[in-house]
């Protein structure tokens, strides 16, 4: 007799498959995309699971907007270009450390152009109190960031490439999608097929900053 989904038990190799998964996820460019339609079916299934996602007080506060549109593509390029200046800056002040900015100008940022399909996905705030949400009121926010590394990770076992673009001004790209006033942008995602992944994330192998170990982020009790 099948086993229910409410009764499901996991195997230690489908255990050890999801930890593969979450192990080869990485943040991808632009230099790495293929301009390959990706299939409605694949696109399909990765809202799927962004709809799994936990949510605080089962409000599911996400929406998404899907864009392929190319002049809409160019508009949201041009407000990362308009930021990125601007952060190339702060580093050439000297806000951050030594030889950063030779290092910042070399990276590929972004594939708003050379994806195929561009998410936009915004938090859409419940009017009232939200079971949950009295005390913490950014809990409906960190639920939509709770779908999108469900789409990541679903994306990532489809073989599918996903770049997470956070160098946007916010408000320019709601009004290119023409988004409510009452909507929050949380993140603007880029999709595709590519040409590899890399072993290690990028900015690990560059050496952007150290990777942490367990030790220096668990504490027992409190700090």
């Amino acid at each position: 007799m099948p086993i229910s989904n409410q009764s499901k038990c996991f195997s230690a190799e489908d255990s050890d498959l999801l930890s593969e998964i979450m192990s080869a996820r990485r943040d991808v460019r632009g230099n790495r995309f293929l301009p390959d339609e990706l299939a409605q079916e694949d696109i399909d299934q990765i809202f799927a699971a962004a709809l799994m996602a936990p949510s605080v007080g089962f409000s599911q506060p996400w929406e998404f907007i899907t864009i392929k549109n190319p002049v809409t593509k160019e508009l949201i390029a041009d407000s990362f270009f308009i930021e990125n200046e601007k952060a190339k800056a702060l580093f050439k002040a000297g806000k951050f450390e030594v030889g950063k900015l030779e290092q910042y100008q070399q990276l590929k940022l972004e594939g708003i152009l050379e994806s195929p399909l561009n998410i936009a996905v915004f938090y859409n705030p419940k009017n009232g109190p939200v079971l949950g949400q009295t005390s913490m009121p950014d809990m409906g926010r960190y639920s939509v960031v709770c779908a999108i590394q469900n789409m990541w990770l679903k994306a990532r076992s489809l073989n599918i490439g996903m770049g997470w673009v956070s160098i946007l001004d916010p408000s320019k790209v709601k009004s290119i999608v023409n988004a409510p006033d009452n909507r929050e942008l949380i993140a603007y995602l880029c999709l595709g097929k590519v040409d590899k992944f890399y072993e290690k994330p990028e900015l690990e192998t560059l050496q952007w900053q150290d990777k942490k170990t367990a030790e220096q982020v668990i504490h027992c009790d409190s700090y």
